[in-house]
């Protein structure tokens, strides 16, 4: 039953983001909701299936994730970003 909380969480979380798309947060965006899905699947493993060491987890995945994500993106070479 917990597992199921922590999944769906993670997967709400997942989706509540997937609509912003900028090309700036793209990666950003999916680091961070994997990083959300695998700090959740990990802090709930490892303390025992607690609410609160899932939502630890997510939280600090999704955190490192978009991180993570935001220095992977490649920055443009001279030119002027185009908001349509």
């Amino acid at each position: 039953m917990k597992k199921m909380l922590a999944l769906s969480l993670a997967l709400a979380a997942a989706v509540s983001v997937s609509a912003c798309q900028t090309p700036q947060q793209t990666n950003a965006l999916a680091g961070g909701a994997l990083g959300g899905g695998a700090g959740a699947l990990i802090g709930s493993a490892v303390s025992g299936g607690s609410a609160g060491g899932t939502l630890a987890g997510a939280a600090i995945g999704a955190a490192s994730g978009a991180m993570i994500g935001a220095a992977a993106t490649p920055q443009p070479q001279g030119q002027c970003a185009r908001w349509g």
